[in-house]
């Protein structure tokens, strides 16, 4: 197992330097607040983490993990500021939200 293999490409954080490895991005992970990392995109993606660092899964899916999930996370957060259902958008439409928000 190995936590200190980089990616082809540094994945780009929205604070701080790029995650340059998979220990890298999974401190990053770390670091987010229980609820935010509860989400379903980062669930996965520290699977495909995990699975990278222990040779079960290729270097470019735990990238991929991470970019969907901070994609995510960014549209979350810009999804909250200003939109709601007052601007003519509901919970189910454009809104990304963590599986538990969707009750």
């Amino acid at each position: 197992m190995s936590w200190d293999r980089p990616f082809a490409q540094p994945v780009p954080l929205p604070e701080g330097p790029p995650a340059q490895t998979l220990r890298d991005a999974a401190d990053y992970i770390r670091k987010l607040p229980q609820p935010e990392r509860d989400c379903q995109e980062w669930r996965l993606a520290v699977q495909m983490l995990i699975d990278a660092a222990e040779d079960r899964g290729p270097m470019l899916f735990a990238r991929m993990g991470i970019v969907r999930a901070l994609e995510a996370h960014i549209a979350r957060t810009l999804g909250s500021k200003g939109q709601g259902p007052s601007q003519g958008q509901d919970r189910g439409q454009g809104n990304l939200k963590c599986d538990r928000d969707a009750i």
